[in-house]
This record gives structure tokens, C-alpha cells and sequence, in this order.
């Protein structure tokens, strides 16, 4: 019944195909010559509707940057879909970034990767453009960087899951990203910058990697006080609900006394690799003015260590009274201006302006400082870094000599409970 009906020919077809496709080349050049840039988007978007329309697919488009400022959402999602590379990935990113040892592998552009939630099926796309060069201002940084190119994601899935995926995919996402963040940090010592006085924009710190051996298993001080420091650290880090419950700034006071060459640059070292914090070692003489202060201490990241050595050389806080009435105004480093917001820092608003900080001074004549610094809240931890001990003895001829038990230990042993000899100085003579 079919034998009277009459299919076109192969060369009828590549020639209707043909036609079609020089007439849609024509429309499109005549389209990008003739007609403005808007009424192009204007049809490209009633076109995009058209087919959306008869599709059951949601596509959610997550760009780079919000405005000038980096959308924190894309470069969680960035670091989440890495973790997702299947076999079928063909293109990669990669990198060996300033001051690292490893490189970076990362998902390259216009890749497809699927990924499954809650029993259904998700499909992100990462997307790069070029664009018009231009150069961009960024918050955090005082240089323009030139754009050659736009970056964006889109997550594709079907849009009986829009709730699902806004309300628990997307938050899944963000603490993923945040674990595989974690995983990936190198720590870093973080230091003024020369140049951070040129403009008031920028980060005023600037950063090394911070490739310190110490640890609380080779750290030469009693285990008691050790011990003591690790369950603080702990119960610490596991109270975030207790601080907002109780309407307190998450945050910890530790105050190192003792004199030169006991460990306290040891401890602290321990301290931040134990916890991987940042360390920013704040020098509170280079700074010219009291917005200074201020800048440096809001712009410290969240889960780092503030340190500010000898506290009572950069500061001299008992000596608020001293001043005669007669002299001439005092200067940045004399007036009591730094003073009073450094104080206010360790329990005022500032200290709002992060979770998860640890604040640590040291000196070594804790009697010079003023009592206000002392207090519970600002110093809430005192550490005695004292003298070597028969215990200490033993825990540095364990990490230099290698031995536990020798007839001269006890001997040492001894002679070091009547001695004023630091760590520092045992270690130089092994």
C-alpha cells in the first residue's frame, strides 16, 4: 500500500539542507549587521523561552563575580565539582600557583558532569567565554587585573526538584566545599605589607607559606600543660552554639609568658597546625594611625591566629599616667589611642566581626603588662613558659639524641632542677 509513495532522493535533501543552511548563515550576518545589540537579545531570549517552554529541565546559571565582588557560591561550586570527575572528563585545568609545592588539577572549560542527589540526576556545565578586555578593580586587591574572558556555571535538572535542589543540594554543596577547602589548605604566616599604606583599598596583609615542623608530639614542655592546652583548643573549637548561645564573640585569649628561648614561637606553631589556622603576626609598631589597627584586625580571615610578640615592647599599656600635661601632643606610637582599640578589639564590637579566632600575646615580663589586658575575656589562658624540667629533659634528648633511657639523663636530670637553662639552650648544646 506504500509502494506508490515517493521519497525524496539523497541529493534533494542535501540540497533543501544546504539552502536552509546558507539561508539561516544569511539571516544571522544580516541579524548582527543591521539590527541593534538589544532587539538581538530581545529575539535571542523570546526564542530561549519558545523552547523552554516544552522542556521539563531548570537551568541555573551561577556566575563568577557578583558586581566587583567574587560570588563565594561559584568557587564553592568550582571546588565541589572536582571532586565529582568521572571517566568520560576529556578537558583539565593546570596549575602550580606561587609558592606551592603541588599542582593543581582542576575541570576545564565546557565540560559536562553528571551528579546525582537524592536520588535523582544533576547536570553542572563549566562555561568560558571571552569577552572584551577590560580591566577590573577588585576589593581585595590593589592592582587591576585584565579580563580577557567570563567564567560562569550552570546546573542543569529537572524542575520537580527546584526545592529540593535550593533547599538541601546547594547548602550541601557549600559544606563540601568547605571540607574539600580544608583538605587542600597550605597554612599561611601572613605579614604587613610594605605597600599597604599607598591607598585604602586592598588587603593590607601579605602572606608565606607557614612550613613550620612543631607539633604537640615533639614540643618540649611538660605533658600536663600540654595536655591542658589541647583539651582547651578542643573544647573550643566545639563550642560554637554555646558562644552564641550565651552572646559571647567565638573566640579564645591565650597570653605566653616565661623568658626568651622557652618555646613560645614553638607552641604557637604547634598550636596552629594542629588546629590548620592562619597565622597573622600583627607588629603593632609599624602602624601610623588608629584606622590602621582597625583595617588590619577586620580584614584577618575566620580559623586564624592573631599573634602579637612582646607585647609589652610594642605597647607600653602600664603606662597610661605617665604622660605630663606639659609635653607636646604625643605621637601614633605615645598617644593611648592604639592602646584603648587594641583592648576593645579583644571584647568589644570588633570582636564580632569573625567566628573561630585565636588571639595569642607573649612577653616576657608579664608584670610590666596592665591589668586591663589581663582579664578573663581579652587573656582568658595563661601559659607559663618556664625553665627546662626533668620532664622537658627528657622530651629533648628523646627529638635530638634519639634516646629514652642513658645513665646521664638522670644524672642531667639533677643538675637541670637547680638551673636556670631554657629549652632553647639544651637544644644548642646537643
Amino acid at each position: 500500500m506504500y509502494s506508490n509513495i515517493e521519497l525524496p532522493s539523497t541529493k534533494t535533501v542535501i540540497s533543501a539542507a544546504a539552502s536552509l543552511a546558507a539561508t539561516a548563515v544569511l539571516v544571522r550576518s544580516f541579524a548582527q549587521d543591521f539590527l541593534p545589540h538589544e532587539l538581538r537579545q530581545y529575539f535571542y531570549i523570546k526564542f530561549q523561552n519558545l523552547f523552554t517552554a516544552f522542556s521539563n529541565e531548570i537551568t541555573l546559571v551561577i556566575d563568577e563575580f557578583d558586581g566587583l565582588n567574587k560570588n563565594q557560591l561559584f568557587h564553592a561550586a568550582r571546588l565541589y565539582v572536582d571532586t565529582i570527575i568521572t571517566p568520560s572528563t576529556k578537558r583539565f585545568w593546570a596549575s602550580l600557583p606561587e609558592k606551592e609545592k603541588k599542582i593543581h588539577v582542576s575541570v576545564g572549560g565546557n565540560n559536562d558532569i553528571t551528579d546525582k542527589f537524592c536520588g535523582f540526576q544533576l547536570k553542572w556545565r563549566i562555561v568560558v567565554k571571552e569577552a572584551q578586555p577590560r580591566y577590573v578593580n577588585y576589593p581585595d586587591d590593589f592592582h587591576s587585573t585584565l579580563k580577557t574572558e567570563f567564567r560562569y556555571l550552570e546546573l542543569t535538572f529537572h524542575k520537580k526538584h527546584k526545592d529540593k535542589v535550593f533547599n538541601e543540594y546547594l547548602p550541601y554543596v557549600l559544606e563540601r566545599s568547605k571540607a574539600v577547602k580544608e583538605e587542600q589548605k597550605t597554612l599561611k604566616l601572613h605579614t604587613l605589607r610594605n605597600d599597604r599604606m599607598h591607598g585604602l583599598r586592598g588587603n593590607p596583609w601579605q602572606a608565606v607559606n607557614l612550613d613550620h615542623p612543631a607539633n604537640f608530639g615533639t614540643l618540649a614542655m611538660d605533658e600536663e600543660i600540654k595536655k591542658t592546652i589541647i583539651d582547651d583548643l578542643d573544647r573550643f573549637l566545639e563550642r560554637k552554639e554555646f558562644y552564641r548561645k550565651v552572646g559571647k564573640a567565638w573566640k579564645r585569649g591565650y597570653l605566653l609568658f616565661g623568658p626568651p628561648g622557652t618555646g613560645k614561637s614553638s607552641l604557637i606553631a604547634a598550636m596552629a597546625n594542629y588546629l590548620h589556622f592562619d597565622v597573622y603576626d600583627l607588629e603593632l609598631t609599624d602602624l601610623r594611625c588608629n584606622s590602621d589597627l582597625r583595617r588590619l584586625l577586620i580584614s584577618t580571615a575566620n580559623r586564624s591566629i592573631l599573634v602579637v610578640e612582646d607585647i609589652d615592647a610594642s605597647i607600653d599599656l602600664s603606662d597610661r599616667k605617665r604622660a605630663s600635661p606639659k609635653q607636646s601632643p604625643p605621637s601614633f606610637h605615645q598617644n593611648q589611642g592604639p592602646k584603648a582599640r587594641l583592648l576593645n578589639f579583644m571584647d568589644g564590637l570588633w570582636s564580632s566581626c569573625g567566628d573561630e579566632r585565636i588571639i595569642i600575646f607573649t612577653t616576657n615580663h608579664k608584670e610590666k603588662l596592665d591589668p586591663a589586658l589581663l582579664r578573663p575575656g581579652r587573656m582568658d589562658v595563661h601559659i607559663h613558659m618556664s625553665y627546662c624540667t626533668p620532664c622537658v629533659l627528657k622530651m629533648l634528648a628523646t627529638n635530638y639524641l634519639g634516646i629514652t633511657e642513658h645513665p646521664l639523663i638522670l644524672e642531667a636530670e639533677g643538675l637541670i632542677a637547680s638551673m636556670k637553662v631554657t629549652p632553647a639552650e639544651v637544644g644548642n648544646s646537643c
